[in-house]
């Protein structure tokens, strides 16, 4: 062969083995140390690339294919049009193995029928490219991991939760110093099964995932308003790092808390629920408040709808992850919301109640809110299935100088019920020499000037049955959800302002931003417009939540937004009852505070694990739907809007 046609046979040989070359994923690191690490996904060779091509994320890593934990599209990375390129993405412990694979999926292809909750169709597996040839893997996989606090009915302990990959034994041990562990508790260890959940998606393939071994131990005879610092996990598997918290006391003459409701979690990736990437910034903003707490005692409270993960077991992994850094600290308590529990043949659903309660829960039925969480007092109610009772319903503790109740208003809540007599109850027996604040705490609320249609019936009967009680006994506020807005009323009964009479306050603004806007748009003329009564004092579009602090003298409650840190509204009650503030003469424009976009928290905010952990997850997957998909979904959007809800709006049109 002269050298004219070698040049040429080695030049066409490179030809072929270019065209020939097989796309190739590869994943680096293969070991990671605990939630939040993160992986880059590298790919090459990937032929005509397009914007719907994906790579897919499985856990465990032989999952089918339409069955993935989450997806992005590989136009997200820089330089995609070459064939090649990377993603990073933090990864959430699931106690199993990673995989990752990458489709080809065609406009042609796009199925409406197949869609995520949003109705944007999900992606289509018929044709794929390269699957990982490593599995990603935990080198802590059995944990512990998702620590979380909550009191008990005992003012002198301590409750601590968490999650493991097995369920062999576990403690808890604690002490006044890092490392000087002086006393030790055994965890009690549960779990829940595939059969327990109620309807689909949770007791489908598509939507289980093994939800590990639940621990739950409690540190007691503790100093009242002490620090303590503890750990969980055993000598044999591992002891989680140090954490701490300051004990509750009975005797303090303040009370300190964050509430908000319907604040969900972030996920760095698509799937098939929507995840709450402003819920980022709630927790981050609260951060930054605990660390000016110093050694004062203080809780979380959450009122429903909690993870959002209606079915899909592993958002729940997610909203742990994410609240660890808060509720390791500081007790985390919690009330049930639709997304919870309801499902199509739950026990209490009376005709009046069928518009309101439907299938928001995914068919858990309330299993893994009963489970992952262990609140005061002894509430169940049973489930009427397999599935083991609903826990965690109505209890009430003292924090300090103020008598906190919660209720669930997805179970009868109806004069003669049991939750109404514990409610009656509990009202008539406050000690107001002790604690001269009662605060209330239900999801969905009594009074608001913004939602569906389908929740009025609810509302008349917790008017017709709870307001009474409310009324009668004092309450000095009562705090709803459900409502993905900030809204504060005058002192009022029976939609009448009054003196001395319970001020209701909406705060389910911490995150989810399915919920219509209070004033109309030029991009959104099918939204609803809600005019603001009289009753109505404030109403905030920013999301957010809110700061409680009182005295024997005073409560404030300060709704802090998510877009700048700030107050934008407070109200001040006297022990009396008398509201002698609450931002009255603002100006309309300032009073009707329409949301002005969400912001990530400034530096002030405190960067945390939770930052690295969604590192870019507020960049919405249907930034990669241009030309087709964009044009697709905004039509469909338009046209089919869902019967008996509102458009939604995402937090960016917000």
């Amino acid at each position: 062969m002269n050298r004219d046609n070698l040049i040429f046979f080695l030049f066409f040989s490179l030809l072929a083995g270019v065209a020939l070359a097989k796309p190739r994923i590869s994943v680096t690191p293969t070991l990671l140390n605990r939630s939040g690490d993160v992986v880059t996904v590298s790919w090459s060779n990937v032929d005509s690339p397009s914007k719907l091509d994906w790579v897919g994320i499985y856990s465990p890593p032989d999952t089918r294919p339409d069955h993935f934990i989450g997806y992005k599209f590989l136009s997200s990375s820089p330089g995609w049009e070459s064939g090649s390129g990377s993603l990073s993405i933090p990864i959430t412990n699931l106690r199993s193995n990673y995989s990752f694979r990458i489709f080809r999926w065609k406009e042609s292809e796009i199925n409406v029928k197949r869609h995520d909750h949003d109705q944007n169709p999900l992606p289509g597996t018929k044709h794929l490219l390269a699957e990982s040839e490593h599995i990603v893997e935990f080198g802590s996989r059995n944990g512990p991991e998702q620590i979380h606090l909550a009191f008990t009915d005992a003012v002198d302990e301590m409750r601590v939760m968490f999650v493991a990959g097995d369920g062999e034994a576990r403690k808890v041990r604690w002490g006044e110093k890092d490392g000087q562990w002086v006393q030790e508790a055994a965890a009690r260890v549960a779990r829940y099964e595939r059969e327990d959940m109620c309807d689909w998606p949770a007791n489908n393939a598509v939507g289980w995932r093994d939800p590990g071994w639940i621990y739950d131990g409690v540190m007691t005879n503790l100093k009242k308003g002490f620090r303590y610092y503890y750990q969980v996990g055993s000598d044999s598997k591992g002891w989680s790092a140090t954490q701490t918290f300051v004990s509750r006391d009975e005797d303090s003459n303040e009370t300190r808390a964050f509430l908000f409701g319907d604040m969900g979690t972030s996920a760095p990736y698509a799937t098939f629920v929507r995840t709450q990437p402003e819920s980022i910034s709630t927790v981050n903003w609260i951060l930054r408040d605990m660390e000016s707490l110093g050694d004062k005692p203080a809780f979380v409270s959450h009122i429903g709808d909690i993870s959002y993960a209606k079915g899909y077991s592993w958002i729940w992994d997610h909203f742990f992850t994410q609240i660890e850094p808060i509720a390791s600290k500081l007790p985390y308590h919690v009330c049930i919301g639709n997304h919870e529990y309801d499902w199509p043949a739950q026990p209490w659903r009376p005709d009046w109640s069928y518009g309101s309660y439907g299938t928001d829960g995914g068919g858990e039925c309330g299993v893994p809110y009963s489970l992952k969480f262990n609140m005061p007092g002894n509430s169940s109610e049973p489930t009427g299935m397999r599935a083991p009772p609903t826990r965690n319903l109505y209890y009430s503790f003292d924090f300090g100088t103020v008598h906190f109740v919660y209720i669930s208003t997805e179970t009868n809540f109806l004069r003669g019920s049991p939750q109404y007599e514990y409610i009656k109850k509990d009202l008539e027996s406050v000690n107001r020499t002790k604690t001269p604040f009662v605060v209330l705490q239900g999801h969905r609320p009594m009074y608001t000037t913004s939602y569906e249609v389908r929740d009025a019936p609810t509302r008349q009967k917790l008017q017709d049955h709870l307001e009474p009680l409310l009324v009668s006994n004092n309450v000095t506020m009562a705090l709803w959800g459900h409502v993905h807005r900030y809204e504060r009323f005058c002192p009022m009964n029976n939609f009448k302002c009054g003196e001395k009479l319970p001020v209701h306050v909406v705060i389910g603004m911490a995150g989810q931003d399915w919920q219509s806007i209070w004033e109309p748009r030029p991009d959104h003329p099918d939204m609803p417009v809600f005019p603001q009564p009289e009753r109505s004092m404030y109403r905030g579009g920013e999301f957010g939540y809110t700061r409680l602090f009182a005295t024997r003298e005073k409560l404030t409650l300060s709704y802090v937004g998510n877009h700048d840190g700030q107050v934008h509204d407070t109200v001040e009650i006297l022990a009396s009852g008398e509201v002698i503030s609450g931002n009255d003469d603002q100006t309309d424009a300032v009073k009707d505070s329409v949301g002005v976009g969400s912001k990530a928290p400034a530096a002030g905010a405190g960067e945390s694990m939770v930052s690295k952990y969604v590192k870019g997850a507020s960049i919405l997957v249907l930034g990669a739907f241009v030309g087709y998909i964009v044009g697709f979904i905004s039509h469909a959007r338009k046209q089919n809007p869902p019967k008996g809800e509102w458009t939604p709006v995402k937090s960016e049109e917000t």
